[in-house]
């Protein structure tokens, strides 16, 4: 049994209100546009995650919301709100699904793709 992992990061968000915290900015009119065009690729190229495991950031939850994906499971932690690879593997470990999609935030996401691979892409 292979298993899959999709590293995602959110779609574009919100530096319109100086005073939100970041924890709580929203997706801009850009990242709803983008978030659903990011589920569509994921199903039309048969890229379906089991198990969506997704920072607790506003921005994270919209992008889930708007890509349209069922997971079997969905959870929703700090940990990976700002994380960096070594976190990022750590939450990882907990999956169960065959195919992750862990959704998150730049610099960690990519940090943490250029570590778990042999060769970029």
């Amino acid at each position: 049994m292979s298993l899959t992992l999709i590293l995602t990061r959110h779609a574009k968000s919100s530096w319109d209100d100086p005073l939100q915290s970041d924890h709580d900015r929203p997706l801009n009119k850009r990242g709803r546009k983008s978030a659903p065009a990011i589920g569509a690729w994921l199903t039309r190229n048969s890229w379906l995650p089991d198990e969506i495991i997704s920072s607790t950031a506003a921005r994270t939850r919209e992008t889930f919301d708007r890509m349209g994906l069922r997971p079997n499971s969905t959870g929703f932690t700090h940990r990976l709100y700002h994380a960096g690879p070594y976190d990022m593997l750590s939450v990882l470990k907990g999956a169960t699904g065959h195919c992750v999609l862990m959704l998150g935030h730049n610099p960690g996401i990519a940090a943490f793709a250029n570590q778990i691979v042999r060769q970029a892409p």
